[in-house]
């Protein structure tokens, strides 16, 4: 069954905060194979003008993906979680995230469609630090697949 359309523009409340940690920025960076130093050493960070290390560029999918659980798991949208797979994701960033940040999300339908039996769910999450200061946007696509017919 196709999801209702009527949830495109729903927006859901903040999560708590995320405190962003300089050993999960590493293990991110180690995990993904990123070797510039500015994510694993606090000096190199501040040589090129940051406070503190800063986290690859994927590093925030950890937070919105999370935050998109909101959407996920509404019993009302009737989202079949058994049968999506990750379509795509896209950053717009306004600074990096930091070591020491701690980040909110909001997320948002932005879209719903439905493309050969498969529903096509567009969730953007905007992430803001403590001051209310906005760092991204990112977008998630999830494709929940099409039930396969007996």
């Amino acid at each position: 069954m196709a999801l209702d359309q009527s949830f495109v523009g729903r927006t859901y409340p903040p999560t708590a905060p995320y405190e962003v940690g300089r050993e999960k920025i590493r293990e991110f960076a180690e995990a993904v194979g990123e070797t510039n130093p500015v994510f694993t050493d606090p000096e190199a960070a501040k040589a090129f003008g940051h406070s503190d290390v800063i986290a690859p560029p994927t590093f925030v999918f950890s937070i919105t993906f999370r935050a998109a659980g909101q959407v996920i798991e509404d019993p009302q949208l009737g989202l079949d979680y058994s049968r999506v797979v990750h379509g795509d994701q896209k950053f717009a960033y306004r600074r990096p995230v930091r070591a020491g940040d701690r980040l909110t999300v909001t997320s948002t339908i932005e879209a719903i469609k439905s493309l050969a039996g498969n529903d096509i769910l567009d969730i953007r999450g905007e992430v803001h630090d403590e001051a209310g200061e906005h760092v991204v946007t990112a977008w998630t696509k999830l494709v929940a697949r099409a039930a396969e017919e007996v």
